[in-house]
């Protein structure tokens, strides 16, 4: 038993120790956030950053198939041509359970709030969800005049209480192993990041989580998101957000009086620091 007299620090977390990246997010980096509402939440803080970040464009996916066919489908709208940047894909898996649709026997994306009666629920193997994993980086365009694109494997921490939580976690471990092989295979290519175990073996407090004891809060989002940018930003990723986050502050500030002289002179401040801001990085998404 350790001695409470001691010198040493008192451990009150197991940390999850992370290697950096040796693929770094750039501020003008084209972004793909596919799967869970995890991915939502993560992808949504680059959004706010101004990324070149699309997320979850055909909606929220949570198996390894339905995330196949999201980004089929986006790459089908794309145009891959423009692009001046690695494309650096996202894929946040929430469960290997699938519906098949029976008069078609596809898996669906999306029941649409029809019947159950319609669909069977099925549950993907690991060679399954590997496969469907695997194509999705077969699918990514590879360019000459561009570094390879760079896929980030997660899986998310959230629990399916509706399958019970022992086959909640034997759902999650088919993605884990899923997850292992493809980053063990294609390691020029693919990483995994483990916010399942930042979530579940660092964050195991449930001040962490919503109300519902199932969803991390939002102090555990960005805490994840922390790490996530830790390991994989730039230095000149960090040097722009840097200068990116005083501003975005101010934009949000609500004032008590907006029509008054001073907040007018500041905002105009503001807006001249962002149109600066804005010369210097015009490859950001800033909008209108």
């Amino acid at each position: 038993m350790p001695n409470p007299n001691s010198n040493s620090e008192m451990l009150l977390q197991t940390i999850v120790h992370i290697t950096a990246s040796q693929v770094k997010i750039e501020p003008c980096q084209r972004m793909l956030f596919v799967g869970s509402c995890f991915a939502d939440n993560i992808g949504r803080k680059f959004v706010e950053d101004k990324f070149r970040a699309d997320v979850n464009p055909y909606g929220v996916m949570y198996n390894p198939v339905s995330v196949r066919h999201s980004v089929e489908r986006w790459l089908e709208q794309e145009d891959v041509d423009v692009w001046n940047s690695r494309l650096f894909v996202v894929i946040t898996l929430g469960t290997n359970h699938v519906y098949r649709e029976k008069s078609t026997g596809m898996i669906v994306d999306n029941c649409m709030k029809r019947p159950q009666k319609f669909f069977r629920e099925e549950v993907l193997d690991v060679n399954e969800c590997y496969e469907n994993l695997k194509a999705v980086v077969d699918l990514l365009p590879k360019r000459d005049d561009l570094p390879p694109p760079h896929v980030v494997i997660t899986v998310s921490p959230i629990r399916y209480q509706k399958y019970g939580f022992h086959a909640s976690q034997l759902s999650k471990a088919t993605l884990l192993l899923a997850a292992e092989r493809l980053a063990v295979d294609m390691p020029e290519i693919v990483s995994y990041f483990p916010a399942y175990e930042i979530m579940n073996d660092q964050l195991r407090d449930y001040r962490f989580y919503m109300p519902d004891m199932l969803h991390p809060s939002q102090q555990a989002v960005d805490y994840i998101y922390r790490r996530f940018s830790m390991t994989y930003f730039s230095e000149a990723t960090n040097k722009f957000l840097e200068e990116w986050a005083p501003l975005k502050a101010a934009l949000n500030h609500r004032p008590f009086n907006p029509e008054s002289s001073d907040y007018q002179l500041f905002i105009a401040e503001t807006q001249s620091k962002l149109d600066v801001l804005k010369q210097r990085y015009p490859q950001m998404e800033w909008g209108g």
